[in-house]
């Protein structure tokens, strides 16, 4: 269709976008892009050229897509029947060449959810029904399956698969060419294949600046959790009784620890 340069400058004329889509003028949208039905894009969000934005997609403010990023398309799985399903895309993020990120099913909540401030890099795929937090770092070619729940400031490492349904809880980090098999607790560092356990993200704490009595504290919950041969309910037991009155930190592995249904990885 032609586009009303007027109220849209920024768009390109070969870029096709759908009467329905709402986009805002102070989008810019490269050549040969193309924006479906009942996509909303907020201020000033870049979209390269070759982007395809499927439909029913909503996108918040000063996002940058890349070239050949596919965005909102129909899910993967075979039980997708074409119910209408949604991707919700914060603000900030930077989605990088080749992403693609694929709506939600009616199986679950109909809903794909990424929020702010993320980085998604070269060729990352986010599958349907995940939820990913904010601050959060993928490098080149990682595959996030359908049904995963990403906390906030979680990083992982180029060439890593995450198996559905697992969760990755916040401050956790994932090696490169890693494995997922089981839930990711708060905090905890894995790698391999199958991915283990190797310790907590201690230096990223300490550039965060955050105090030494609550990485000293983390320390001695991660030997809770992973050195002391405790069952699970038993470590949420004794990091609540003499970890958490002090260090309140500590309620986000104690959470972890809570809902895991895969089990965690050791």
């Amino acid at each position: 269709m032609s586009i009303d340069t007027t109220s849209h400058p920024f768009i390109h004329p070969t870029a096709i976008i759908d009467p329905t889509a709402q986009i805002d003028p102070s989008v810019s949208i490269g050549p040969y892009s193309i924006v479906g039905p009942q996509v909303t894009i907020d201020a000033g969000c870049v979209i390269g050229p070759h982007v395809v934005i499927s439909r029913w997609t909503r996108i918040g403010a000063r996002n940058r897509i890349f070239q050949f990023a596919t965005i909102g398309e129909d899910c993967q799985d075979l039980k997708y029947q074409g119910e209408e399903t949604w991707l919700e895309i914060g603000d900030d993020n930077v989605i990088r060449e080749s992403c693609t990120i694929h709506r939600g099913t009616t199986q679950d909540e109909g809903l794909t959810k990424i929020g702010n401030h993320n980085l998604l890099m070269v060729n990352t795929h986010v599958a349907h029904d995940c939820v990913i937090g904010s601050h959060c770092v993928f490098a080149n070619n990682v595959g996030i399956a359908g049904h995963v729940k990403i906390g906030d400031t979680v990083i992982v490492g180029g060439n890593s698969g995450i198996h559905q349904f697992c969760r990755l809880d916040s401050y956790s980090m994932v090696g490169g060419a890693s494995l997922i098999l089981k839930d990711v607790p708060a905090y905890v560092m894995v790698s391999g294949n199958p991915a283990k356990a190797h310790g907590m993200n201690f230096e990223g704490m300490r550039r965060r600046g955050w105090p030494s009595e609550t990485i000293t504290a983390l320390k001695q919950a991660f030997k809770v959790v992973y050195r002391q041969g405790l069952t699970k309910e038993q470590a949420i037991i004794e990091l609540t009784r003499d970890i958490l009155p002090k260090h309140p930190e500590v309620q986000l592995l104690i959470d972890s620890l809570i809902r895991s249904d895969r089990g965690i990885t050791r």
